[in-house]
């Protein structure tokens, strides 16, 4: 049995299609072909553009419950700090919280999350498999001494999530937080762990990181101190933190470095040159949590020049507002108005879809692929209005 599929425009995950073409699937929602639509009657017709379902690159749901909890623009150390030591709810009210955020991003049409988990409290929702994840399991510790008691703790999160899947290390990865949080040791014993091929990274989220590694100094130890770390013993090495912890990868990785507000032309320069030793990075845009924290988005047009590995994430709710990509794509629109519509929706769609090793099954209309189908009101080949609403269809 066959599905039939027409809007004003189809967006393929490449390009705009708006010739009344026809998107053909089975009744599983898997894609057989495009059409043209001269003489087909049949063909459910949508108004608004149909797309692949999106992909969001970054997210944290196990910190749903936080939504409206952390007050806006009060700079990266006094976020992770609130974060830090905000009282954990109960675990009922937790689990609700993670229930109702991702059932959000399904009617909003996300079909791939790359989630963040310190703990196993998303483990529960995430057994009936609504929604694809691969499962970014953090490792913290900024002291040497530590390294070993962290990754052991990091090594029973990942455990508790490989019980999901057939074949674990395909959709879970041990991380680390950020090159602030984690010391030289664990940082390799990370990048070491047997198929640890996919990995992500905050990175650059705030001028004090670059501070921190250039020059030693700067609010990061405020952060250090109150979580009781003595961090007097860090010198600068006169690098960007990019520049000082990239080389610490393997040359066979793939990494998904996400924010990249106070990413400069010399970091870019550094992670191409990078490219040319076989290290791959995507560059993760979460913008309306930039806002919501620093006031400040990335440089897009700066790293647009240097790179195509662009990818979208929305952050958490303890950050954001909604789990909602198209919100994303919005903010971007607005603040970057000369990008093409087409690139927006590729990085949310295809873009995502390949940084998170799913090319093969999501991302974009192409026969044997079951990307989702998501319609988008308000947007069209020229522009996204405001009150753009998208909604999952298959």
């Amino acid at each position: 049995m066959y599905r039939k599929f027409t809007a004003d425009a189809l967006f393929t995950g490449y390009e705009f299609l708006t010739g009344g073409e026809v998107l053909v699937t089975d009744e599983y929602g898997k894609i057989t072909e495009i059409v043209s639509g001269s003489g087909i009657s049949d063909a459910e017709h949508f108004n608004g553009t149909l797309s692949p379902g999106f992909i969001n690159a970054h997210c944290h749901l196990e910190l749903s419950w936080m939504k409206n909890l952390i007050p806006r623009k009060t700079g990266m150390i006094d976020f992770l700090i609130g974060v830090m030591q905000k009282p954990r709810l109960p675990a009922n009210e937790i689990n609700k919280a993670i229930v109702d955020a991702e059932q959000q991003m399904l009617n909003s049409g996300i079909i791939a999350v790359g989630d963040i988990c310190n703990t196993s409290l998303t483990v529960p929702q995430k057994k009936d498999g609504n929604i694809y994840y691969h499962n970014f399991i953090e490792a913290m510790g900024f002291v040497e001494a530590f390294a070993n008691q962290r990754f052991d703790q990091a090594v029973k999160v990942f455990n508790d999530f490989a019980s999901l899947y057939p074949l674990p290390v395909s959709c879970n990865s041990i991380v680390p937080h950020s090159p602030y949080s984690v010391s030289q040791k664990l940082f390799k014993k990370i990048v070491s762990f047997p198929g640890n091929q996919l990995l992500s990274i905050h990175n650059q989220e705030h001028a004090s990181e670059n501070e921190f590694f250039m020059e030693g100094t700067g609010d990061f130890h405020r952060l250090l101190q109150v979580i009781g770390v003595d961090s007097s013993f860090h010198k600068g090495s006169g690098k960007t933190s990019l520049q000082h912890y990239l080389p610490w990868f393997m040359n066979n990785q793939k990494i998904i470095l996400v924010h990249n507000v106070e990413t400069g032309r010399e970091d870019l320069t550094f992670i191409n040159d990078m490219k040319l030793k076989g290290l791959e990075c995507w560059l993760c845009l979460c913008p309306n949590a930039n806002l919501f924290i620093n006031d400040k988005l990335p440089d897009l047009l700066l790293i647009s020049r240097y790179s195509e590995n662009i990818i979208v994430g929305t952050d958490s709710l303890a950050s954001n507002s909604q789990l909602n990509i198209l919100e994303e794509l919005k903010t971007l629109h607005v603040a970057f108005p000369s990008f093409a519509i087409r690139d927006l929706l590729r990085w949310a769609t295809v873009n995502g879809a390949k940084a998170l090793n799913i090319e093969e099954e999501a991302g974009s209309f192409e026969k044997g692929k079951q990307p989702g189908i998501v319609l988008i009101k308000g947007l069209s080949p020229g522009s996204i209005m405001q009150d753009a609403v998208s909604s999952r269809i298959l």
